[in-house]
């Protein structure tokens, strides 16, 4: 069997997952930073069996981050993404929502020890962010923030 035969069998990975970007009012976005894997990453996971992409991005906020007290300003929508890893495809469905962090910069509980949070301006959070989809979600966070800002 050749590389393109064996490609071509290899069974493409699908699920779907949400996760938030957390706005402070000071205009500050909340940022994780994973050392161990050299990135800087938006909270997001799987959504569970009878959870709602809302429930999943706020559960994964507080495991991840440890932040808890936000208030959901915007649902950002959905987008398709592809990428490889570890020679496997997958097909993720994301969906975001943008949360405002009522409280101070400082987590309820400890975030999971891989995550460091980074309260960063918009600018720097969207080029220090590993993946272009997460960029793209930063982006969109900022223009809702700023159209409710305008209102």
């Amino acid at each position: 069997m050749d590389a393109e035969q064996t490609a071509s069998q290899v069974q493409v990975v699908r699920y779907r997952a949400a996760g938030g970007v957390i706005v402070h009012p000071s205009g500050r976005v909340l940022v994780l930073e994973r050392p161990s894997r050299r990135e800087v990453r938006l909270p997001k996971g799987h959504i569970d069996p009878g959870e709602t992409p809302l429930q999943t991005a706020l559960r994964e906020i507080a495991e991840e981050a440890g932040f808890q007290n936000l208030k959901i300003l915007a649902d950002l929508g959905i987008q398709d993404v592809k990428f490889t890893y570890q020679n496997r495809p997958y097909e993720r469905q994301e969906h975001y929502f943008l949360f405002l962090r009522e409280g101070g910069l400082v987590p309820e509980r400890p975030p999971e020890s891989q995550f460091q949070p980074l309260w960063l301006p918009w600018e720097e959070a969207e080029q220090k962010l590993t993946y272009a989809p997460e960029r793209e979600w930063v982006r969109r966070a900022h223009r809702a923030w700023q159209a409710q800002q305008a209102a």
